[in-house]
C-alpha cells in the first residue's frame, strides 16, 4: 500500500530538477540571448525603442562580405576539428591503452595549453618565427610567411585545443573501450576488428562531444586570428563582430545580427553531434566503472615516448619558451643577449600588493567558484537531459550549450543589456559577481557534455533499482549518478577552471571599476608597451594553475587525470 504514493512522487520530483535546471539556464543563457536577439530584431532597443524591426538583417544579410566570413568561419572549424584528431587522437589512444611511464604528469603537460591565453600564446609564437624573432636570431630562418596565413592560425589553434581530443579520446576509450575490445579480441576478432566494432562505437559519445566543443571554441575565438590572420585578409564571423563593436560608430546591431549566424552554425553542430551519439543506443551492462587494462608498450615504448614528446615540444614547450623568455628580456628590442635577460618583471609581478598580484588572486578565486557551481548545475542539467523522463529535454540540451557558440564580447553585451535595467530589486551588475554570472554562462557547457557523454556511456539499471527502494531523484543524483560520472565531472571541472582563469573579452567589458583579473591585467599592459611584464604574470598564472592540478592529478584514483 505504501507503493504507489511513492511512485507518484518520483516523477514530481524529477520535474522539480528539470524546471529548476530551465529556469537557470533561463536566467544565465535565456536572457542575455533574448535581449540580443531582441536587439538584433530591433536597432534601437538599447535606446528603449522597438522602431525599424529587421532593419539591420535586412542591411547584413545580403552583403556578400557575410558569406565570406561564413565561409571563412566553417573552414577554420572544420580544420581545427579535423588537425586535433590528426594530432592528438592518436596519443589519446597510446594513453588509453598503454601504461605510459609518468601518465600523470603527461596529462597536466597536456593540460598547460588550455591555461595560455590564447591571444597570449598567439603573441607568442609570433615572437618566435616572425622576421627577426627569437628562431631567426638562432638560426638565421624565420616562418613569418606561414604563420601569418590561414595555416598559421589553424596550426596554432590545434596546438591550442589538442587537449579537448586528448582527454575524451584517453578517457573514454580507457573507461568503456578497453575491456570489451579485449573480450572481443579473446572471442577471436582482431586488433582492428575488435577497435572499429566495439572499441569506437563505445567511445564515440564522448569524441564527438569534445569535437563539438572544439568546433565551437574554434569559430568563436578572437584573438588568434585577430593576431595572425589579419595581414593575410583572411576574417571570420568573430573578428566582423569585433569591428561593429570597436570602429565608431558602433554597430551593434549587426553585431547581434552576425552572432545569430553563429548560434545557427553552433545548433548544426549540436545537432549533427546528437544524430551520431543518440541514432543507436551502445551502453556497458555493469552499470559501474572498471579500472582500465593498460598492457605495457614494450618494444613500441620508444615510439610511443616519441609521439607524447613530440606532441607536448610543440604545444606546450616551444609558446611556454616563447612566453618565458619574452618575460625574461628587459626590452623586445635588445633580442636575446645576456645583458638583456633579467628577472625585473617577474619581481615587479610578484611584490606584495601590486596589481599583478592582486589580479591573479582576483583570477583564481573566480576561477574557483566557477568550476564548482558549473559542476554541481552541468551534472543536474546532464542527468535532466540524459535520464529524466520528461519533454523539452534536447531543448534544455540545446540552451545548454549555446554560450560556447557565441563570443564572448557578444555574451558580455548581453549581461549587460539584461543586469543593467532600473527594474532589478538587486543587480550584479558593476559588482565582482557579474564576472561569476558571465564565466558560468561562458563555461557551463564543459560540464554538461563531458556528464552527459558519462551517463550515456552508463546503464539506467543502477538508478532504476534505487528508484525501486525508494530513492527520490536528489538522493539518485548524489548517491548512484555521482559515483558513475565523478571522472568526467572532474575533468571538466579542471577545464573550467584553466579557462576562466584566461578569459579575456567578457572580462575586459564587465570587470568593475578598479579591480582586475589575470587576463585585463595583461591586456592592459600590452596596451600600454609593457610585453614582458604582460608575459611574467602570464608565466606565473600558467605555473599556479599548474601545480594546482598537478595537486588534483595525484588525488585521484588510478593515476589517470581523467
Amino acid at each position: 500500500m505504501s507503493r504507489a504514493p511513492t511512485m507518484r512522487r518520483r516523477p514530481e520530483g524529477s520535474h522539480v530538477l528539470v524546471a529548476a535546471s530551465a529556469v537557470g539556464l533561463i536566467l544565465l543563457v535565456g536572457l542575455p540571448l533574448l535581449f540580443l536577439l531582441l536587439q538584433a530584431v530591433f536597432p534601437g532597443f538599447n535606446e528603449g525603442s522597438f522602431d525599424q524591426p529587421f532593419q539591420a538583417f535586412r542591411e547584413t544579410l545580403p552583403d556578400p562580405a557575410l558569406a565570406e566570413l561564413t565561409g571563412n568561419t566553417l573552414l577554420l572549424g572544420l580544420a581545427v576539428v579535423l588537425g586535433t584528431l590528426v594530432v592528438a587522437g592518436p596519443v589519446g589512444l597510446l594513453r588509453a591503452v598503454y601504461r605510459i611511464p609518468a601518465a600523470t604528469t603527461w596529462d597536466v603537460i597536456f593540460l598547460v595549453p588550455f591555461m595560455i591565453p590564447p591571444y597570449i600564446a598567439a603573441m607568442a609564437w609570433m615572437m618566435t618565427l616572425q622576421p627577426g624573432g627569437y628562431l631567426e636570431q638562432l638560426t638565421g630562418v624565420h616562418a613569418g610567411g606561414f604563420l601569418f596565413s590561414v595555416g598559421g592560425v589553424v596550426f596554432v589553434m590545434i596546438l591550442n585545443l589538442f587537449p579537448l581530443t586528448y582527454f575524451a579520446v584517453s578517457r573514454t576509450v580507457a573507461a568503456v573501450g578497453g575491456r570489451q575490445g579485449a573480450v572481443a579480441r579473446v572471442c577471436g576478432a582482431s586488433p582492428w576488428r575488435a577497435f572499429v566494432r566495439v572499441t569506437l562505437p563505445l567511445c564515440l559519445p564522448g569524441i564527438a562531444a569534445a569535437q563539438l566543443l572544439v568546433f565551437v571554441l574554434s569559430i568563436e575565438e578572437f584573438g588568434t586570428p585577430a593576431t595572425l590572420a589579419s595581414r593575410s585578409g583572411f576574417h571570420v564571423l568573430v573578428t566582423g563582430i569585433h569591428e561593429r563593436f570597436a570602429d565608431w560608430p558602433i554597430d551593434i546591431p549587426g553585431a547581434a545580427v552576425l552572432s545569430t549566424v553563429l548560434v545557427v552554425l553552433a545548433i548544426a553542430a549540436y545537432g549533427l553531434q546528437h544524430w551520431l551519439v543518440t541514432r543507436r543506443d551502445r551502453v556497458t551492462v555493469t552499470g559501474k566503472p572498471v579500472q582500465p587494462q593498460q598492457a605495457e608498450p614494450g618494444r613500441w615504448r620508444p615510439a610511443v615516448l616519441a609521439a607524447f614528446g613530440m606532441l607536448a615540444f610543440a604545444g606546450v614547450v616551444l609558446p611556454l619558451t616563447g612566453m618565458v623568455v619574452t618575460a625574461l628580456t628587459r626590452t623586445v628590442s635588445g633580442g636575446l643577449t645576456p645583458g638583456n635577460l633579467a628577472l625585473d618583471h617577474f619581481r615587479a609581478a610578484l611584490e606584495p600588493g601590486s596589481g599583478a598580484l592582486t589580479a591573479l588572486l582576483n583570477s583564481l578565486g573566480l576561477a574557483t567558484g566557477t568550476a564548482l557551481v558549473t559542476a554541481v548545475a552541468g551534472m543536474v542539467i546532464a542527468w535532466c537531459v540524459v535520464r529524466a523522463p520528461v519533454r523539452g529535454r534536447t531543448l534544455l540540451d540545446a540552451l545548454a550549450v549555446l554560450p560556447n557558440a557565441i563570443p564572448g564580447i557578444v555574451v558580455a553585451v548581453g549581461l549587460v543589456l539584461v543586469w543593467n535595467q532600473p527594474w532589478w530589486p538587486i543587480t550584479v551588475y558593476n559588482t565582482p559577481l557579474i564576472l561569476l554570472v558571465a564565466y558560468c554562462c561562458l563555461l557551463i557547457p564543459y560540464p554538461v557534455r563531458y556528464a552527459a557523454a558519462g551517463l550515456r556511456q552508463t546503464s539506467v539499471s543502477l538508478e532504476q533499482a534505487a528508484r525501486v527502494a525508494g530513492a527520490g531523484p536528489m538522493r539518485i543524483l548524489v548517491r548512484v549518478v555521482l559515483p558513475l560520472v565523478l571522472p568526467s565531472v572532474l575533468v571538466a571541472m579542471l577545464l573550467v577552471f584553466a579557462v576562466a582563469t584566461r578569459e579575456l573579452v567578457a572580462s575586459l567589458i564587465l570587470t568593475p571599476p578598479g579591480m582586475h583579473t589575470v587576463a585585463t591585467y595583461i591586456f592592459r599592459q600590452f596596451e600600454q608597451g609593457s610585453v614582458g611584464e604582460g608575459m611574467a604574470l602570464s608565466t606565473i598564472a600558467v605555473a599556479v594553475t599548474t601545480g594546482l592540478l598537478l595537486l588534483v592529478a595525484r588525488r585521484l584514483r588510478g593515476g589517470m587525470l581523467v
